[in-house]
């Protein structure tokens, strides 16, 4: 444990919120002994106290005190994780990298999980003076997830997924017969603890508004391949509004139906069939961005076993 330490924020951390700041510069720290140093004032910035959600600025003085670390350095991705990694970019220029996120990774680390995609990225490029989610993926979710590399192009994809300026597509294996082609769901979202603690989004008037496209592609005996748009953020939003059809997302423990993906996992599907399958954006000055993410082999192969099947 050492001591107090008081560090200047550099202009590339410009608007990164202290709470960001601190678990990136207190690594092996809990999350939760983090929060608790913010919530009783123990780090203050120029002196005086913060919230969690303050945003530094170029110039500011963090002074941290002193925290026990865990006894053993905190564990990181392995070369076998980090080669996946770099070989799953699908775009990068200065300000932005988009990458096909594996299913089974989480997109950050916390409660339990020692390290997600952004810590793994800062270990591939540890001389990367900044790098940030622009958005999240379920932990079992795969395909396109935006990085931001500069602060500036953050602040402006944060705002692009707020004001639904991002197209947001998604490929989804559903629970039975869609009839109708196209689908619009318009349902707001509210969090719920379910079992064990975990946090479960149900349709409830006083939710959050939530829209979803859904897009009849293919239709194989008892399932049917959709394409989902997303018009807005909402945490498992595609999920939910499927399990509100009464067409949940094959393989969705949370959402799902267990007796119906029993046929899956006959045909060697062992994952959500949930793909984010591309990304279109603007950023200036570079202009629109469009990134795709092919459909992963294990989704592939499940299809293909379908239409044998059917």
């Amino acid at each position: 444990m050492s001591g107090v330490t008081i560090e200047t924020v550099p202009e590339a951390l410009a608007g990164q919120r202290i709470d960001n700041f601190l678990l990136r510069h207190l690594k092996g720290v809990p999350r939760t002994r983090v929060y608790r140093l913010l919530r009783k004032g123990e780090v203050r910035v120029n002196g005086g106290r913060i919230r969690p959600t303050y945003r530094l600025a170029a110039g500011d003085a963090v002074r941290i005190p002193p925290v026990r670390q865990a006894g053993r350095a905190p564990t990181e991705a392995s070369g076998r994780i980090l080669a996946r990694l770099e070989s799953a970019i699908l775009h990068e220029d200065s300000r932005v990298l988009v990458l096909d996120k594996p299913s089974g990774l989480a997109v950050h680390g916390g409660s339990g999980i020692a390290y997600g995609v952004i810590e793994a990225l800062r270990q591939l490029r540890p001389d990367a003076p900044f790098l940030d989610l622009a958005h999240r993926l379920d932990r079992d979710t795969s395909g396109c997830l935006a990085i931001a590399k500069r602060r500036s192009a953050l602040r402006t994809l944060h705002t692009a997924f707020r004001e639904g300026e991002v197209d947001k597509r998604y490929l989804a294996l559903l629970r039975g017969y869609v009839a109708s082609p196209s689908v619009r769901v318009e349902a707001p979202l509210k969090a719920f603890a379910g079992r064990g603690g975990e946090r479960i989004m149900r349709v409830a008037a006083d939710g959050q508004f939530a829209r979803t496209d859904f897009t009849v592609l293919e239709s194989y005996q008892g399932w049917t391949l959709v394409r989902a748009q997303l018009h807005t953020g909402r945490m498992h939003q595609i999920r939910a509004h499927a399990a509100h059809l009464g067409h949940p997302v094959a393989m969705d423990a949370r959402y799902g139906d267990a007796e119906a993906d029993r046929e899956l996992r006959a045909l060697g599907l062992k994952r959500l069939f949930l793909h984010a399958e591309s990304l279109r954006f603007d950023l200036p000055p570079e202009g629109q961005i469009a990134v795709d993410a092919p459909l992963p082999d294990a989704l592939s192969d499940c299809q293909r076993r379908l239409i044998d099947a059917g």
